[in-house]
């Protein structure tokens, strides 16, 4: 991975774990969905051990919108440029369609890598893209695509930072054309695969049969998506690598706050809610405070 400042990181962590060694292990890589730095601290206290970074989430979270494309470069890149100041542990990027063609592929890929990204995640559609378990996507020439995949091996600086290619085409040309073009892309030297929005378990195995010996793959599970939800250990068994649950988090968060101001609203006041929150002090532990404020105080002119 790619060296960081870590002067104002208050994480606890003395190195960032190599990604690819971990994917070399039997077990699957379980992520879950991040959209700030602040869900990656709580994310990495849980005990996770890689994160991932969605594009949806981030715009959700920060734009209040729909996962339709309208997020930049620059918003995701900002967005994990303060979650890897934070956190130690390996960030997976969604980076959408590269945000371009090619030449804009390899900005992104140049941006994000800077900002300490593990494994950046580059997709077929057409842009704008849109959520994959949206209808209504359409995907680019395969071509068109290797090119970009291409592009991005080329801009990275580092073989630690790793290029993971997704293909949507199951949903515009069927199953048979996404395998397909994962072979395709697969012949472009990424690191990791991810066929998206797969529909059943039989089209799962069909995946992992035709790739998991040769490279790792990704399961997206998204709820009330299109692909059947498994754990991750059910996943692992069926030859998956990598698993990530991307939307959960802010799904979590909205029902979570939903709550919370319809209690505020209605009863004027947090009582009913104390039981179901966080002090003040708890608050600042989580975040760091005591041991921020004490590390101040090694800069400050009276001592």
């Amino acid at each position: 991975m790619t060296s960081k400042a870590t002067a104002t990181s208050t994480s606890t962590s003395t190195a960032t774990p190599n990604l690819a060694l971990r994917l070399q292990q039997s077990t699957a890589l379980l992520a879950p969905g991040i959209y700030d730095a602040f869900s990656a601290l709580l994310a990495e206290q849980a005990g996770f051990e890689a994160l991932y970074l969605s594009g949806a989430s981030i715009a959700y979270t920060r734009l209040g919108r729909s996962d339709i494309g309208l997020t930049t470069a620059t918003e995701v890149a900002q967005t994990l440029a303060h979650i890897t100041d934070r956190i130690k542990v390996p960030v997976i990027v969604d980076a959408d369609t590269g945000f371009g063609n090619a030449l804009n592929t390899q900005r992104t890929v140049r941006d994000f890598e800077r900002a300490g990204a593990a494994m950046i995640q580059i997709e077929d559609q057409t842009f704008p893209k849109r959520c994959g378990h949206l209808d209504g996507k359409g995907v680019v020439p395969v071509a068109e695509m290797q090119g970009k995949l291409k592009a991005a091996l080329d801009a990275r600086h580092s073989g630690n930072t790793l290029i993971l290619a997704r293909t949507d085409a199951l949903a515009v040309e069927g199953i048979d054309a996404a395998l397909d073009r994962a072979e395709a892309y697969l012949a472009c030297g990424v690191d990791a695969l991810f066929i998206e929005a797969l529909r059943s378990p039989e089209q799962m195995d069909r995946a992992c049969k035709q790739f998991a010996h040769r490279i790792p793959l990704l399961a997206n599970m998204v709820e009330g998506g299109q692909t059947p939800i498994q754990s991750a250990t059910e996943l692992g068994h069926r030859g998956f690598k990598i698993v990530i649950f991307p939307g959960g988090t802010a799904r979590a968060v909205a029902h979570t706050l939903q709550g919370y101001y319809g209690s505020l609203h209605a009863h004027q006041t947090t009582t009913p809610w104390r039981d179901q929150m966080l002090n003040f002090d708890d608050l600042n532990q989580l975040i760091g405070t005591p041991a921020l404020l004490a590390r101040g105080k090694q800069y400050d002119a009276k001592s």
